[in-house]
């Protein structure tokens, strides 16, 4: 029922949200270029939280210079940017949404001319000239993710997610066709999903009793079988440490890819996962109330938005105010864009990197 979209759900930790809709996080490359917050990332979270989003979600924020994706990125790897961070929890929380930062490690993604560093990955890929870890290497990147959480709390956010999804370094980990390395983050599955328990433990144990965690996991695509997909899951809506699981699904509604799993969609496999106290939130090609309304149907607690934020920042009033409410669709105009406090950088973005998102975008 749309009436359950704008109900409030708490959490095993930190403050309730005020419904069941959260702001994705979204690639907006509207922060400056040593990670320091940027006024338009300001503008357009704060938009998001004003319309009325239960939780609003940084950007995937880069734990370490190394582990930079895109130009623009906000960081969470320096003292230097706790300002800014606490510009933005302060903001995002004024609007009376939760806030929090979602942290991540590109991996073999990062981007060499940003960093000024050489790309690593949990195996060596000599074409791209990325390079394994040393195991050094990665108990620093499972430290680099608990002091980034520290950081953000002590910014003033609510919360972090651990992006662990789309082929980012800690999804990397998890594959079981590239993921030989022969120390204990490779090879069987109790050695690829370590960093995860690691990283998770560590910010549990240097983060507050009221810290709230989450994680975004992808389910097929990424080098391990759906099998193991669920049963890490599983594992993690049984792991009391989490407060949820961000289930990135890119299509909510398809059948997995693997023939023996066909007969339910994704959003059904993952709803019906047993869980205790661990919340789980659906994202992918949500764009309609009736699309938020299929997963809580299905037993998700809260949705995830991406496109439809961007169109319509005020999309949670929309959709619980109108049962039959559906998003507006790309391709819109850089003006329309620039009303919905979309920054120059984000409106490049979404016309370059995407096809027709944007449709009087002209290169200069």
């Amino acid at each position: 029922m749309a009436d359950k979209l704008a109900d409030n759900i708490s959490f095993a930790r930190g403050p309730d949200w005020r419904n069941r809709f959260a702001l994705a996080p979204l690639t907006n490359l509207q922060s400056n270029e040593d990670g320091t917050l940027g006024d338009d990332e300001y503008n357009f979270l704060v938009r998001r939280g004003e319309g009325g989003f239960g939780l609003v979600m940084t950007c995937a924020a880069h734990v370490s210079k190394q582990g930079q994706a895109f130009p623009g990125q906000l960081g969470t790897f320096a003292d230097e940017q706790i300002d800014g961070l606490t510009r933005l929890a302060a903001g995002i929380k004024s609007t009376g949404a939760i806030a929090s930062a979602q942290l991540q490690h590109a991996g073999q993604r990062a981007k060499p001319e940003l960093s000024g560093t050489d790309v690593v990955a949990p195996w060596d890929i000599p074409k791209r000239g990325v390079r394994a870890m040393t195991t050094a290497e990665v108990e620093q990147m499972v430290q680099d993710f608990i002091d980034a959480a520290v950081r953000c709390e002590k910014a003033g956010f609510d919360g972090v997610e651990l992006h662990g999804a789309h082929g980012y370094v800690l999804c990397a980990f998890m594959s079981k066709d590239r993921n030989n390395r022969t120390d204990q983050y490779g090879g069987s599955y109790e050695n690829r999903t370590r960093v995860y328990h690691e990283i998770i433990e560590g910010i549990r144990k240097a983060t507050g009793p009221q810290f709230q965690l989450g994680l975004r996991f992808s389910p097929e695509k990424y080098g391990y079988p759906f099998e193991e997909a669920l049963r890490f899951a599983t594992e993690m809506l049984q792991d009391q440490r989490l407060d949820y699981l961000d289930m990135s699904l890119w299509d909510s509604f398809k059948e997995p890819d693997e023939e023996e799993y066909h007969g339910k969609r994704l959003v059904d496999w993952f709803s019906a996962l047993p869980r205790k106290n661990v919340r789980l939130g659906i994202a992918g090609k949500l764009f309609s109330a009736h699309d938020a309304k299929q997963c809580m149907d299905a037993g998700a607690d809260f949705v995830f938005i991406g496109r439809g934020a961007i169109l319509h920042p005020d999309f949670p009033k929309l959709a619980t105010a109108d049962a039959n409410f559906v998003s507006d669709q790309f391709p819109v105009t850089c003006a329309h864009l620039n009303a919905l406090a979309v920054g120059p950088a984000f409106v490049e973005y979404l016309a370059t990197g995407w096809t027709n998102y944007v449709s009087d975008w002209q290169e200069s």
